[in-house]
């Protein structure tokens, strides 16, 4: 990816997101642009309107730290924002190194987190990658996305399903938000890892093949995506709201690990339950088909 345009369509977007009265700033009159001027963001970051210009232009290697934190404080961005303008700073750098990233075609979990992962029995437990590739998971998140598994092409990929399989629409009941999201957290990892030809691959088919995707790649938003709930409707056992935690693996950089959860006694939990189930019965009549086969 183009590093400077990266750098000078994050700035522009993040400065139009901002207006005059966000910031304690007199709105005047026969404004031109949408959101700050860059010499009102200079302002709000102490640094000439020279600078600014230099670096919203792209020229963003050799900023200080303490240069980015004054830019992010005086562009308001949220705490996924700064570290993806820090990101980007770094991958400007000359002397910069790539992150250590393993490509997922010749990924294999090692025994000891598949073993942790199987242990997880109430919930679906995975590790995906930045480029959301699901590397390895349990029996009830195998389960969980087995429309996602069930595309072609290996590894399954969370984002390739939501941009490119109908199914995904009924699965995603709010198909918009985690769209979004989805966007979101590749664009994100495309400022952590920019020369990741897995990724640009990716992005370049979902760019050519959707058009929703072009558009909010476009938007620059990023996120960390690390608590929340969502809600999805699964083709088996129907609707379900789970609570979600996403913890990055120290062994692995790059990798995070998610692990669903019904609330306790609730609906969800007894839809979770009739999954498990139906996930067992499955892998029994896979194992006899198998064994006929013998």
């Amino acid at each position: 990816m183009d590093n400077r345009a990266e750098v000078r369509e994050f700035l522009t977007t993040r400065r139009e997101k901002i207006t005059p009265g966000d910031v304690g700033l007199p709105a005047g009159t026969n404004r031109r642009v949408k959101g700050l001027r860059r010499s009102e963001v200079a302002t709000l970051a102490g640094v000439s309107i020279e600078y600014y210009t230099k670096l919203e232009r792209g020229a963003i290697s050799g900023a200080s730290p303490e240069v980015l934190d004054s830019i992010a404080k005086a562009l308001r961005l949220d705490d996924a924002e700064r570290a993806h303008l820090f990101d980007l700073a770094h991958a400007a750098s000359p002397v910069a190194r790539p992150p250590r990233r393993r490509s997922s075609k010749c990924w294999t979990p090692h025994p000891s987190l598949q073993w942790t992962l199987d242990a997880v029995t109430a919930g679906p437990a995975f590790v995906r990658n930045g480029r959301m590739d699901l590397l390895a998971a349990n029996a009830l998140a195998r389960a969980f996305y087995k429309d996602t598994y069930d595309m072609p092409g290996q590894p399954p990929n969370i984002a390739r399903f939501t941009f490119l399989d109908e199914r995904a629409y009924e699965f995603y009941p709010d198909w918009d938000a985690f769209a979004e999201v989805t966007v979101s957290i590749l664009r994100t990892e495309a400022g952590r890892d920019p020369h990741n030809k897995e990724l640009h691959d990716l992005i370049g088919e979902l760019s050519t093949r959707s058009d929703v995707f072009r558009h909010l790649w476009g938007a620059h938003n990023v996120r960390h995506h690390g608590t929340g709930f969502k809600t999805f409707h699964h083709s088996v056992v129907g609707a379900m709201t789970l609570a979600y935690e996403g913890m990055d693996l120290e062994a692995e950089p790059g990798l995070t690990l998610t692990v669903y959860a019904a609330e306790p006694g609730s609906p969800s939990a007894e839809r979770m339950q009739l999954l498990a189930s139906w996930a067992a019965s499955e892998a029994r009549r896979d194992h006899r088909v198998r064994g006929r086969g013998l």
